[in-house]
């Protein structure tokens, strides 16, 4: 088995070894994996942080040892709290990070870093002030950063920052915490999830107080929420149909 961190800003994860295919995800700056399948051009890996798989470029990571991949999973995470922060190399050359990157493999990369660190667990309270650094962020499919982002990875970087664990996907999320009744039920920062007309998880955002919502739909904005669903202020008609509301916290 092979093992890697990523040394790059913002890599793109990709549902097939190709640059042209889905981008599934993204993998930030020291995000570290196991590598399933290594070929000439891309790797197949697993991340250690939600187990989600994807191909990556060879060229966007580092291999690291069995050894150094264990420490850094027994690690108690620290994260980048600036939406845009940078790390120092040892010929003093920077490199931008965004928010939520991992620091734990700062040694490893031999660089250094002087922003403000999360690590830890926050109150359930300090989650939608979380959620506002994202605000006007525009949508990207597989995005989780400040320059682009979807409904899962808002709710799961959002999460993360505060020390909890969410699956990367809508779906997956939905697998997670205790299903709650009626909306009167929740509290600000549970999670409202949506469904098709199949009856399939498709959309996911976080519940704030007074029936509002924050979630990505074009940009990660500010809509009412009701029993039938998501109630968009701009065009004045429901955008996404209520199936569950979770109670993760």
């Amino acid at each position: 088995m092979q093992y890697g961190i990523c040394n790059l800003s913002i890599v793109p994860l990709r549902f097939e070894p190709s640059d042209k295919t889905e981008l599934v995800s993204q993998i930030l700056y020291g995000d570290f994996f196991k590598v399933l399948e290594y070929r000439k051009s891309w790797s197949k890996i697993r991340l250690a942080f939600d187990k989600y798989e994807g191909w990556v470029d060879n060229k966007q990571y580092l291999q690291i040892s069995e050894e150094q991949y264990k420490n850094l999973n027994c690690s108690e995470l620290k994260l980048s709290l600036d939406l845009v922060e940078f790390v120092q190399d040892k010929d003093l050359q920077l490199q931008s990070i965004t928010l939520g990157s991992c620091l734990n493999g700062l040694s490893i990369l031999k660089h250094s870093f002087d922003g403000n660190v999360f690590e830890g667990s926050s109150n359930k309270t300090n989650i939608i002030e979380t959620a506002f650094l994202y605000l006007n962020t525009p949508y990207l499919w597989g995005g989780k950063t400040p320059f682009g982002i979807d409904c899962s990875g808002f709710t799961q970087m959002v999460y993360k920052l505060n020390g909890y664990k969410l699956l990367r996907d809508a779906s997956q999320q939905a697998t997670q915490g205790e299903a709650l009744s009626f909306i009167e039920e929740s509290e600000p920062g549970d999670l409202a999830f949506f469904d098709n007309n199949d009856g399939q998880i498709i959309h996911v955002g976080i519940i704030m107080k007074d029936n509002y919502i924050i979630h990505a739909h074009g940009k990660v904005r500010i809509d009412r929420l009701d029993h039938s669903g998501i109630y968009n202020v701009d065009t004045k008609k429901h955008t996404h149909k209520l199936r569950v509301i979770k109670k993760i916290v």
